[in-house]
């Protein structure tokens, strides 16, 4: 048998030889389609705030085999700019808007065609996968309780630090009844963020990956973490059952007590002072006389 197999080699080379370039192909056809670090990164960055890739709706849909409802071409001029194409009335976009509850997509920064071409194919990518790393924030559904609501206002006011060092929410955001001059007026006010995100789990998203080009350089790297999510979102949802509306303006309450505040200093520092030219005054007073 071992003397007849190199007569039969030739016959077989023609067979054999195609699988043997396929197997030596694999490899370098799995390192070139794999998404790079960079396509990871933006999707993470952008993306996630909105859709998961196999974990079911967020405030967009869930991106797992996206291609098998919408053709490529279509996608990718939807992700270069959602609004033209939902202006132009297309059918498929009008229901994505309906289903959103008319918050539409934003035009992602950066996005070019070629961008858009990388973010499919890292779609694609996971949507094979039994589990995607984009699956979305894993959040506890337990009941949100008293202390989780504690929890979290301390660290919308800053007086528990975040884990990750992240700056806390009241520097760029207020919510109403807060008091005083409320918080900041860089973000939002979020007094009715958890309504408005229709509840948790796409609440724990926005919050876990914030997709503002603001908040993107503070929390990119200092990420929050599950429980510190889990406690600003049970904080959030008190502020938007509790019937408070949005934070009034600020603005001129808060010139107003700076002026006061600058009037008093200045009063109480000429009052510690008054003698301080006594000296002087009275050495020119004996010397005219």
């Amino acid at each position: 048998m071992l003397r007849s197999l190199p007569s039969t080699l030739p016959a077989l080379l023609p067979l054999v030889l195609p699988l043997l370039l396929l197997c030596a192909a694999a490899p370098a056809r799995a390192a070139q389609d794999a998404p790079s670090e960079e396509t990871v990164q933006y999707f993470k960055l952008n993306c996630t705030s909105c859709h998961t890739i196999g974990g079911g709706r967020l405030t967009g849909p869930d991106l797992k085999n996206v291609e098998e409802r919408r053709e490529r071409a279509w996608l990718t001029e939807y992700l270069q700019d959602p609004k033209a194409v939902l202006d132009r009335g297309e059918p498929y976009s009008q229901e994505l808007l309906r289903a959103a509850r008319g918050v539409y997509m934003p035009a992602p920064p950066g996005m070019t065609r070629a961008r858009a071409a990388k973010l499919l194919d890292l779609i694609a990518v996971e949507s094979a996968l039994e589990k995607s790393q984009f699956v979305g924030l894993q959040i506890s559904d337990r009941p949100l309780t008293e202390v989780d609501v504690a929890a979290g206002r301390a660290l919308f006011l800053g007086r528990a630090r975040l884990q990750g060092g992240g700056t806390a929410c009241i520097s760029c955001h207020t919510l109403g009844g807060l008091g005083g001059f409320g918080g900041g007026r860089l973000g939002p006010d979020l007094t009715g963020a958890y309504a408005r995100l229709e509840g948790r789990k796409a609440l724990a998203a926005w919050l876990s990956a914030p997709p503002a080009l603001v908040m993107q350089p503070v929390f990119g790297d200092k990420p929050l973490d599950g429980e510190e999510v889990l406690a600003l979102v049970a904080f959030l949802k008190q502020a938007a059952e509790s019937g408070v509306t949005e934070a009034p303006p600020r603005a001129l309450a808060f010139v107003l007590s700076a002026i006061g505040l600058a009037t008093v200093l200045l009063m109480s520092m000429d009052f510690l002072w008054r003698r301080r030219f006594r000296t002087v005054r009275r050495r020119l007073v004996a010397g005219s006389a």
